[in-house]
């Protein structure tokens, strides 16, 4: 009877385990999807009977921080030939990560699709996107990201410590740290 509960108890852990690894890979994908990817979602619109393809894609995704692994943000495919008054067509979206598949809700339209058989790095985001039983084949690029941390804040620590070097002589000829100002030209 011991070793059936012990073969039970680790079946049990073992299940436990997959689940959270799922939500630990959904937290990863929405960490790296978070900011503006660009390229072509091979995208086409119909209007007044004519179908057009967009030749152009730029997606943001913005996090929400309480839910780390959903949020909001924008869509929107360029045209280069058009019959609707401009050149393209934006929506607001909200996002979601679940199981590794990410869905994305079109709120202006009212639609929703999803991706899925996808490869997401930090630089290339490529895959198949789903809109029912249609399955489109897409290729981004992250073009800007809001992680902060990459930056350097501030002024650099040791400015004052050795000031600014007079490249002629070698001697330090300010203490001062840079100033950021507005002129009026």
């Amino acid at each position: 009877m011991k070793t059936l509960n012990r073969l039970l108890m680790l079946a049990l852990l073992a299940m436990l385990s997959f689940s959270l690894a799922s939500c630990d890979d959904d937290y990863d994908i929405a960490e790296t999807l978070e900011g503006t990817w660009e390229g072509n979602m091979y995208i086409s619109s119909e209007y007044n009977g004519v179908v057009y393809d967009a030749v152009y894609s730029k997606i943001c995704f913005d996090i929400d921080p309480f839910h780390w692994t959903s949020g909001s943000g924008y869509w929107v495919d360029y045209y280069d030939e058009y019959g609707w008054g401009r050149n393209y067509i934006a929506n607001h979206i909200d996002w979601k990560v679940r199981d590794r598949a990410i869905y994305i809700y079109f709120r202006e339209e009212g639609s929703e699709l999803w991706i899925e058989d996808y490869r997401l790095t930090d630089r290339h985001f490529t895959g198949y996107i789903y809109d029912g039983d249609n399955r489109v084949k897409f290729s981004l690029i992250h073009t800007s990201s809001p992680r902060w941390d990459d930056y350097y804040y501030g002024y650099d620590r040791d400015w004052y410590a050795k000031g600014m070097v007079d490249n002629e002589n070698g001697n330090a000829t300010s203490t001062e740290a840079p100033k950021r100002m507005l002129r009026v030209r």
